[in-house]
């Protein structure tokens, strides 16, 4: 089937950088703290291009994993390391028209977020930009990223959604950290984007969501309550929960039809797009598994048109 992943991952070259705390061993791997970051299948972009004939796909739209995001660092640091990562992610797709990369900004540090797209804004070998959801982002709605989204809304940019890690230690035993704060990550950024009136103030950039929108399916009736309601705290809204995430993008990625159909439900069939995690274990080597059951003119929509639509280019249409 024909279409676009639009969840991927590769590891940047660092072979050129001269950053503190940051090395590079005989395999060509990152050493971030003298740790070994990734699988091995992170650093062969050739790799990539296998699983796409493997899943029968022409693209992948691919970004920097967490571990790269570093958001511990202070920002003159910060800056200096995100120039790295997004040259180095575009030298490792250089000459591979199949992998499209996403260039990441550093929401901890909005100016040098903004600073970055700046730099990055004309160069249209981007697919669009991705960020943290959770970690040490900072609040998504705050006064400090105003910029940044009214520069990404004036572009029109497409604008992917990752959880960075959980900061919760309850969350440590079982792998829960991944299991369980991954998806709350992305939710409570959600939440922010949707409470604090980001989405509906900025509706020129296209976000996506990954992992099938974390718990948002599970709990967005649950926010449209509180706002019917006027829990205390709610703000009166406009859109409402339930129809600001209807402008949202989300990959299939919850290995599980019966999610993915909810997330039909409260996002919408042209809002799901394919994802794999590619090369994570929680990812899948079949992204279209979960919408066969949805039937082939479906599967293919989500893989192509959804997909196009999510990205700000033309759908092919049937």
């Amino acid at each position: 089937m024909p279409g676009i992943d639009m969840h991927a991952h590769l590891a940047p070259d660092l072979r050129p950088a001269d950053l503190p705390g940051v090395a590079v061993d005989g395999d060509g791997a990152a050493l971030l703290g003298g740790r070994r970051v990734g699988p091995a299948d992170l650093y062969h972009p050739d790799r990539l291009e296998g699983h796409l004939d493997r899943a029968g796909l022409d693209e992948a739209i691919v970004s920097v994993p967490p571990p790269f995001y570093r958001q511990g660092l202070p920002a003159p640091e910060a800056s200096a390391w995100v120039r790295a990562v997004n040259d180095g992610l575009l030298a490792v797709v250089a000459g591979r028209p199949r992998l499209t990369p996403l260039a990441y900004l550093p929401f901890e540090h909005p100016e040098v977020a903004l600073a970055e797209y700046d730099r990055i804004a004309a160069d249209d070998r981007w697919a669009g930009v991705v960020g943290a959801a959770g970690g040490d982002a900072g609040p998504l709605d705050g006064p400090a990223l105003r910029p940044l989204w009214q520069r990404l809304d004036a572009d029109g940019r497409t604008l992917q959604l990752h959880p960075a890690h959980s900061a919760d230690p309850r969350l440590e035993p079982y792998y829960l950290a991944n299991l369980l704060g991954n998806p709350v990550e992305t939710t409570v950024a959600v939440a922010q984007l949707v409470f604090g009136g980001v989405l509906g103030g900025y509706p020129g950039i296209r976000f996506v969501l990954v992992h099938c929108g974390g718990c948002v399916p599970a709990v967005v009736g649950r926010w449209e309550r509180g706002h019917t309601t006027t829990r205390p705290g709610v703000p009166v809204l406009s859109p409402t929960p339930a129809e600001a995430v209807r402008a949202l993008y989300v990959d299939n990625l919850a290995h599980d039809a019966a999610v993915v159909d909810l997330a039909v439900s409260v996002f919408g069939a042209d809002r799901l797009v394919l994802g794999s995690d590619w090369p994570f274990p929680m990812g899948t080597a079949d992204p279209a598994a979960t919408v066969a059951h949805r039937g082939g003119e479906y599967a293919r929509q989500v893989a192509t048109d959804n997909a196009a639509r999510a990205l700000g280019r033309a759908p092919a249409g049937p």
